[in-house]
C-alpha cells in the first residue's frame, strides 16, 4: 500500500504541476498513450494475445466514458482545489457505488450500507460546509468526477465476471485514447519544456503503479486494514499541499473525512467468505 499511497500522491503531484501549462484533455491523451504502450507490452509477455480479445465491447467503451469523465473531473479539481480537498472528496466513490449497484445491479442495500452513506454524505457536508461559505464550483465537479468513477467500478464489477483485469486496463487505455485525442485537438500545443514531459511521464506511469500496488494489497491483506491505510493519502497529500504549495491545514476537513473513512470501514466489514468476492472490484479502477 505504501507503493500506491506514494504512486498516487505523485500522480497529483504531476497533475498539479501540469494544471497551469497543458491543457487537461492533453494531459490525458498522453496518459492514455503511455498506458497503452505500458500494458501491452505487460500483456504480451504475461498473458500472451487472449487478454487483447473482449466479449463486452459495448460495456468497456460505457465504462471508460464514466471512468473518462471521472478522471477529467479529478484533473480539474487538482489545479483549483487544495490537493487535500480532492483526496477527501474522492472517498465518496464507495458510497456512491453502494447506491448505484443497488439501483441497476440489484445489491441489497442493507442497513450496514445505509448507515455507511449516511456517515459519508454527513462527511460531505462537513468539508464542503453549506450555509458558511458558497459551494465552490470546483468541490461540485470532484464530487461529479467521484460519481462518475462510481458508475465506471459498478461496469467494472460486471466486467470482472467474465474479463481479465489486464484485459480491463487495456481498454481503458484503447478507449479513452481516441476521446482525449479529439477533445484535445483544438487547443493541442505540443509541450516544449523537458520538465513538462518528465512529469507527463510521471503521470502516465503512476496510474499503472498505482493500480498494481492496490491490487495486490488486495490480493494479500484484509480489505479493512487496505482501506485503513489508503485514508492515509490524505494527511500525505494534505503535508504536500502544505510544505509545496503553501495550502493551510483544516480541522474541518480531517473530521468530515474521518467521519467518511468511518463510513468506508462500516461498508467494507462484512464476513471472511464474502470479502474475497470483492477483491478484484474494488481494485479495478484505482488510479
Amino acid at each position: 500500500m505504501m507503493g500506491a499511497l506514494l504512486s498516487l500522491s505523485l500522480m497529483a503531484v504531476g497533475a498539479r504541476e501540469l494544471s497551469g501549462s497543458v491543457d487537461t484533455f492533453q494531459t490525458l491523451f498522453i496518459r492514455s498513450v503511455i498506458g497503452l504502450a505500458i500494458i501491452s507490452v505487460i500483456i504480451y509477455r504475461v498473458g500472451g494475445k487472449k487478454h487483447f480479445i473482449t466479449q463486452r465491447p459495448k460495456l468497456h467503451i460505457v465504462r471508460n466514458l464514466f471512468h473518462f469523465g471521472g478522471q477529467y473531473g479529478w484533473f480539474l479539481g487538482i489545479g483549483l482545489l487544495p490537493l487535500a480537498q480532492v483526496f477527501a472528496l474522492e472517498f465518496t466513490v464507495p458510497f456512491w457505488v453502494a447506491i448505484i449497484a443497488a439501483v441497476f445491479l440489484g445489491e441489497q442495500l442493507t442497513a450496514r450500507r445505509m448507515l455507511a452513506v449516511a456517515l459519508g454524505v454527513t462527511g460531505v457536508v462537513v468539508i464542503l460546509k453549506p450555509g458558511i461559505e458558497m459551494l465552490e464550483l470546483a468541490s461540485l465537479v470532484v464530487l461529479a468526477s467521484a460519481l462518475s468513477f462510481s458508475c465506471a467500478y459498478v461496469a467494472t464489477k460486471s466486467l470482472s465476471r467474465s474479463e481479465h483485469p489486464l484485459t480491463v486496463l487495456f481498454y481503458m487505455c484503447l478507449v479513452q485514447m481516441p476521446v482525449s485525442l479529439i477533445l484535445a485537438l483544438p487547443n493541442w500545443s505540443l509541450p516544449r519544456d523537458p520538465e513538462q514531459w518528465w512529469w507527463l511521464f510521471i503521470v502516465g506511469v503512476t496510474a499503472l503503479t498505482a493500480h498494481f500496488c492496490i491490487t495486490t494489497a488486495m490480493k494479500t491483506s484484509d480489505a479493512g486494514i487496505v482501506v485503513t491505510l489508503d485514508f492515509l493519502r490524505l494527511p500525505l497529500i494534505g503535508l504536500v499541499g502544505i510544505l509545496f504549495y503553501r495550502e493551510a491545514f483544516d480541522m474541518v476537513l480531517l473530521l468530515g473525512a474521518g467521519l467518511m473513512l468511518a463510513g468506508n470501514l462500516i461498508n467494507i466489514y462484512r464476513p471472511r467468505k464474502q470479502r474475497a468476492l470483492l477483491v478484484d472490484t474494488v481494485a479495478a479502477d484505482k488510479e
